[in-house]
């Protein structure tokens, strides 16, 4: 009975000493494989990081591209909107110049100013008088390319008309009707043996050949000359569709 005991005893014993190994060495086992397997993820940590900063890097590449291969197109169709916007100007301003005039239809644009030739006749003095009641002047010839200009017309209409300069002020000191002097560099534009004050010639025309004095109580044609910056707003654009039949105060 005693031998019995004694020989489970021992037996438990050997069943419970092969299972605390049995219990270490899987232990053990599992141990070494979780090693290895964290192992292996810490040497494979490397490549993973360099393929994720690879793909972002690709993606950002792409990201680029894609901007820039846009703008080209936004330049191109910036400049499209340009080219097509100044078209659209310069045939509005053709439209305009086609609609408008500087000047009133009855009178002639050069050079910033705007002159009447006149469709009658009057005295010197009744000439001032008609350019002052449309808010002009007796034209004042103030350069060489002005004269030039007047006398192309005066050939053209074949009239001799008056011009706003005289001597009745003083006996042969010429000046015009704006107070201002005959300018030396202009009085080459006498004709030929003018002026000869015969018969009181105090007042002074214009032709195709030049000027001459002639007595201002002869009825002629006059040039009235007024800026055409002078006019309102209102009267910039004149219609050019048909000329407006001149005023009686304008001739």
């Amino acid at each position: 009975m005693s031998d019995s005991k004694e020989l489970g005893v021992l037996e438990e014993e050997q069943v419970r000493s092969s299972s605390i190994r049995f219990f270490a060495r899987d232990l053990g086992s599992h141990q070494t494989r979780g090693l290895k397997s964290f192992a292996g993820c810490l040497g494979r940590s490397p490549l993973v990081l360099l393929f994720l900063a690879f793909m972002l890097l690709a993606v950002l590449l792409v990201t680029i591209v894609v901007q820039v291969s846009k703008l080209p197109s936004s330049l191109g169709q910036e400049q499209s909107k340009q080219e097509k916007m100044y078209q659209e100007l310069t045939q509005l301003k053709a439209a305009v110049d086609h609609l408008c005039r500087p000047c009133p239809w009855d009178w002639t644009f050069f050079q910033g100013n705007c002159y009447f030739f006149s469709y009658s006749q009057r005295n010197w003095h009744d000439s001032i008088t008609a350019c002052r009641d449309v808010g002009a002047q007796l034209v004042v010839v103030k350069g060489e390319e002005e004269q030039n200009f007047l006398q192309l017309q005066s050939s053209r209409r074949k009239r001799f008309s008056w011009i706003g300069m005289s001597d009745l002020t003083h006996e042969g000191t010429w000046q015009w009707v704006d107070g201002s002097p005959l300018p030396p560099s202009l009085t080459k534009h006498w004709n030929s043996g003018e002026p000869n004050n015969i018969g009181e010639e105090d007042c002074v025309e214009i032709f195709s050949q030049g000027w001459n004095d002639h007595r201002c109580d002869i009825a002629k044609f006059w040039i009235c000359k007024r800026s055409a910056a002078s006019y309102s707003s209102e009267e910039v654009c004149f219609p050019s569709s048909a000329p407006a039949a001149p005023t009686q105060s304008a001739e």
